[in-house]
């Protein structure tokens, strides 16, 4: 039997592989401290999940959902954007609702790319974005992230041989896996460049919420940079701010060309998300956002205790301004091999961490670990963490 040649570029994704890797410590007796995935372990806040409760006995809600039965939420979206951004969104041309902001970012290089054309990609980067493109037929340059850089790509690296071919930018901040933020100065230099070499600038922003210091303006959006929406598009998710991963629902706001290419393509590939669902993340996003303030609150103190609890091991790591991961450089002996340190480390301890090579090749020699755990268990993951780097190799 023979496959398309595009799944070649879709034989390694760093979750699939450390999902094998934990299975195989757990048929070996392990007991598995998750922490290699950003899936929140924190609670949907009750309010939300009673919406979503009472649609499931309705069985109106019960059938196929097209993009006019999403008018409700898509409203909602704009009126949540608008609230935090100060930017009037036309929720008919310039919303779209999504399962999940992952469908978006790995759907949208089919609206945009013709095999062989380049997409300009964050590395580390998260790996639908490089997923998508591959299945576009598109070509990836990826844009090194380098601690010396704060974490930021530097455009004038790129060369113009590439961005002669190049269609569309994907940046993220703040960003996973390195917990980077990026200053609106910043957001202002990419849109300048997109407009100059006519590129598409896609922004995924799941970690709008998720931010650990009292500036305001700490994350801000794309389309602040272009208000008029002339090149953007920016991906948005219930899974971090509202606990929903499970209930995949996700949303685009954007250029309305854009919104509505995407639309085209998600239009052969799905419906939309159960009605019920949409109805509790109405409820999240126009209700009280006490229950976001807490998440952050949860997480930052993980990010505290756990950053602690490696520097008393004598692992020194920079504690993050945002998201909910640690982005922790290697220890000198491992400094070329994450993924045999995080392989070997859920073998020897049961700890499940990320390794940085599973992002893009600018990953190499860092781990990233999510605080998707409660305290204790996160210093019992560092006790572990200790006596594996203690073992001889």
């Amino acid at each position: 039997m023979q496959f398309a040649r595009r799944l070649q570029s879709l034989d390694r994704n760093v979750f699939a592989d450390m999902d094998r890797a934990k299975t195989q410590a757990r048929n070996l007796g392990r007991e598995i401290i998750d922490l290699s995935l950003g899936s929140s372990d924190l609670p949907v806040v009750e309010p939300t999940l009673k919406i979503i409760e009472t649609s499931l006995r309705d069985p109106s809600t019960h059938g196929y959902l097209l993009h006019a039965g999403t008018k409700d939420f898509r409203v909602a979206a704009a009126h949540w954007y608008f609230q935090r951004f100060g930017i009037t969104v036309d929720p008919e041309r310039e919303v779209l609702q999504l399962i999940g902001s992952q469908e978006g970012t790995a759907h949208l290089p089919l609206a945009i790319l013709n095999p062989g054309d380049v997409a300009l990609l964050l590395d580390p980067g998260y790996p639908s974005h490089a997923g998508g493109v591959y299945l576009a037929g598109g070509e990836i340059y990826p844009m090194p992230l380098l601690a010396t850089n704060n974490f930021l790509p530097q455009f004038e690296d790129i060369p113009a041989t590439v961005l002669a071919k190049s269609k569309m930018m994907v940046l993220s901040y703040p960003h996973n896996p390195t917990t980077a933020i990026a200053p609106f100065a910043f957001f202002h230099q990419a849109v300048s460049f997109c407009r100059q070499h006519n590129l598409v600038l896609v922004h995924d922003f799941p970690y709008v919420d998720l931010v650990f210091t009292e500036q305001t303006d700490i994350a801000p959006s794309i389309l602040q940079a272009d208000p008029q929406k002339e090149l953007s598009i920016e991906f948005f998710t219930l899974s971090k701010s509202y606990n929903m991963g499970g209930f995949r629902i996700g949303y685009a706001i954007g250029n309305s060309s854009l919104i509505q290419a995407l639309r085209q393509i998600k239009a052969v590939v799905d419906f939309n998300q159960y009605r019920g669902i949409l109805n509790g993340a109405i409820a999240a996003l126009s209700g009280s956002q006490k229950s976001v303030v807490q998440t952050v609150a949860t997480f930052k103190h993980r990010r505290d205790i756990f950053i602690q609890a490696l520097n008393e091991i004598g692992w020194q790591v920079t504690s993050p301004q945002a998201t909910m991961y640690i982005w922790a450089k290697l220890p000198s002996l491992w400094q070329d091999n994450s993924i045999e340190f995080c392989t070997q480390l859920v073998t020897t301890t049961g700890v499940a961490a990320s390794p940085g090579a599973g992002f893009g090749q600018a990953g190499e020699g860092y781990v990233r670990f999510a605080l998707v755990k409660e305290p204790e268990i996160l210093r019992q993951a560092a006790a572990k963490i200790h006596k594996f780097l203690q073992a001889p190799i």
